[in-house]
This record gives C-alpha cells, structure tokens and sequence, in this order.
C-alpha cells in the first residue's frame, strides 16, 4: 500500500469517517451467497501432487514477508531484515503476500531486478516460496510495459519458486493453492491459499462512482466460489477437510470488525472488550483499509470450515491478529524499508515478518503464530534511505 494513492482515491485515514460505511459493508457481508453456492456440487477435479512436506518432526514453518514495496533500488535493510529471519527462523516455506515491488521502475530490466531483489534471499537457501499480488506491484507496468501475468513469469523462471499460471476464468492472477504431505507423505496435511485480493475498486458500478467510500479492490465472488469448490473437491478427494491457512494482500472487513468487536463502536471500552474476546494481540496504528464491498469470503470460510487464518498486509503498521469465530484474522506488518511506516523517528520500528508454525500432530495443525521484528536482529531503524544497486540477474534461473 502506498500514502500516495492516485487522485481519484479518497485519503486512506479519512474514509473510516464516512457515516454508515461499516454497516453498508456488514449488510452486504451478511445478505449471504447465491441461493445455489453452498448446496452446488464441485465437479471432480485433478490436483497437482503436493510438493511440499512436513519435517519428519511433524513441523513445517511458514514465513510471510509483506509490503516489502521497492523498486530496483531497494533498501539494504529490506533484504537484511529477509535474510537475517531466514536465517533464523529456517522456514519450509515463505509468502510474499502482495506489494512486493512499486513505481520507479522505468523499464523491463529494472522490474525483472526489482522482483530479483526480493527473490535472492530464499533462492540463495534453497527455501520454496510464493508471491500474491498487492494493489502496488503493476505501479511500475507503465513505464515497465510488464504486467502481473509477466511478473508472474519471470517469479516462476526462478528455481525454488512454487507459484503457478493460476486458475482460469476467475478474477486476479495466480489465484492457487499449495498442498502440503504429512511428514510420510503419503496424505495432504494441510494446505495454503494464496489469492490475487485485486488493485483498486472500477471507476464505477451501475454509473455509481466510489466517492465517499474506500477504493481499492475485494475479493470478487468468482474467487469466493473457487475457494468454496476447490476446498469441497479436496474434501472429497482425501475424506476429510483439509486444514489451511489463506494469503491475501488487502484485509477483510472482518479484520476491521474484531479490533473493536463491533460494526460502529469505536471506543477503547469497545477494543477492551474485544481484546478479552477475540484474544488479540499486537498493534492497529493506522485504520483498515479493505474494499467498499464485503466478499463473503469469510460467510464461505465460516461454512467449509478449513481455513484456520486468513493474513493480509496493506496497511503497513498493523502488526495484530485475533481470533475471529474460529478463525484468526492477522496483518503480516511490513518488511520494506523503502515504504512508509510509522511517523518521525518510529519510522522503523515496526518493520518485521510474521511466523507461522505447523504441527501435523496438533488438532487444526496450526500450532501459532507471531511476529519477529527488524529491532531483535540489531537492524539499524533510523528513518533515511538506504538504498542500493540492483544485484546482477542471472539467467536462466530455473533448474
């Protein structure tokens, strides 16, 4: 995400204050899927074999890098921070979860070097890894003349890289999942959504422009209705739910929601409640910033009842995540440097990953999740630039 939206967005810290916003989303949200979604029989369908697996220990870790948000010229202490909690953390697997580049990148050249900037830290370890797209990675497609579908390209051209074209004839690009064996690998333990939640909301709907409410993208009911087939078919196919989590760049409105525990209630009476409630834990310093038009998507979460967590990033200094009726809601924070983060000297301090452990052994098979921040690894937090010259491309870069 960006503080410097195009002119037609309304300002991102203005729009919470629009009158009766949060109840246009909740009735939409809660007015339910078509009268044929929830009872329609997905037709069988041939899945890739899962290419990840358990550790014999029964554990896998996930990392979620978000809003790393550069161009060619990317700040050191953005792959540092990459590099310093992979080392670390020693992760199976890593989501780039949306704006991974930005504006700046005048040509072909320098979009494939800012996408090498963020590929090299797990390239370099041999750690599988896959990227959603955010509303700001196509900033730089104008001068670049690349889009998602060629980004997307030149993210699967590198060896460790487990992105795939994505489903066909749905809305956004790359939209898949990852299934993961158990630590045997004979069965699917769990499995990873990853969704293309869109760029920004279409000029207007019905001749009716967005002025007044929020402008970037949802999640479009063609997705919600993927999700809720591929997930019944997976359940037919191994006799059972797979338990998953989902990856999405722009939040829910239900994130929106469990921070104060409710639509229109705003007062720190309302969070303290909701504290106790949903268990939440971590900071919200900026409004969130979802589309003016709730998905249902979490209506079909709530009915499949496989997805453990949904995470986004977007609005960089909420680092939070509770649990939401069963679900944990969850911001992945930012990892980019170069973006904008907290003010004045604070800048920095927020900058960091969110971990995700799995143990196949455990009921949901999500054990936690946490974050890890720039400041444990001494990473230097002053609020200048830092930025560097592009690593040298090596090609080709797939095995």
């Amino acid at each position: 995400m960006s503080d410097q939206n195009s002119g037609r967005m309304m300002d991102r810290k203005d729009f919470i204050k629009i009158s009766g916003l949060s109840t246009l989303a909740l009735t939409l949200g809660t007015t339910g899927l078509p009268a044929d979604f929830l009872t329609k029989t997905a037709e069988a369908k041939k899945y890739d074999e899962a290419k990840l697996k358990f550790n014999p220990n029964g554990k896998f870790k996930v990392v979620q890098f978000n809003d790393t948000q550069d161009d060619e010229r990317i700040d050191r202490r953005t792959i540092q921070l990459m590099e310093k909690v992979l080392d670390t953390e020693k992760p199976n697997f890593v989501v780039l979860n949306g704006d991974n580049i930005t504006s700046g990148c005048d040509s072909a050249l320098e979009m494939k070097q800012a996408i090498n900037n963020v590929a090299q830290p797990m390239e370099k370890r041999g750690i599988k890894w896959a990227i959603t797209y955010g509303n700001h990675d196509e900033d730089s497609t104008p001068n670049s003349g690349l889009d998602e579908k060629d980004m997307l390209k030149i993210y699967m051209s590198y060896k460790y890289n487990m992105n795939q074209p994505g489903e066909k004839g749905i809305t956004g690009t790359g939209n898949m999942n990852l299934l993961i064996n158990d630590s045997k690998g004979k069965k699917a333990a769990f499995n990873l959504w990853l969704l293309d939640s869109g760029r920004y909301a279409p000029k207007t709907i019905a001749g009716q422009d967005f002025e007044g409410y929020p402008t970037w993208d949802w999640l479009r009911m063609n997705q919600v209705k993927w999700y809720y087939e591929t997930s019944t078919s997976l359940e037919k196919r191994f006799n059972r739910k797979i338990p998953s989590l989902m990856f999405i760049h722009i939040p829910l409105w239900e994130h929106r929601f469990m921070w104060y525990g409710s639509v229109d209630g705003r007062t720190a009476a309302n969070h303290e409640a909701a504290v106790k409630k949903h268990n939440i834990v971590g900071e919200r310093n900026e409004d969130e910033c979802p589309g003016p038009i709730n998905s249902g998507m979490f209506s079909a979460i709530l009915e499949r009842n496989d997805v453990k967590g949904v995470f986004c990033g977007h609005d960089h200094i909420n680092t939070y995540s509770g649990n939401y009726y069963g679900v944990l809601l969850g911001y992945g924070g930012s990892a980019g440097f170069g973006t904008y983060g907290l003010s004045g000297a604070e800048k920095n301090r927020l900058r960091g990953a969110r971990v995700f452990n799995l143990n196949e052994n455990k009921e949901g098979v999500l054990e936690e999740t946490h974050m890890v921040f720039a400041k444990d690894y001494g990473i230097d937090l002053t609020a200048n630039d830092q930025s560097m010259d592009p690593a040298p491309l090596k090609e080709p870069v797939k095995a």
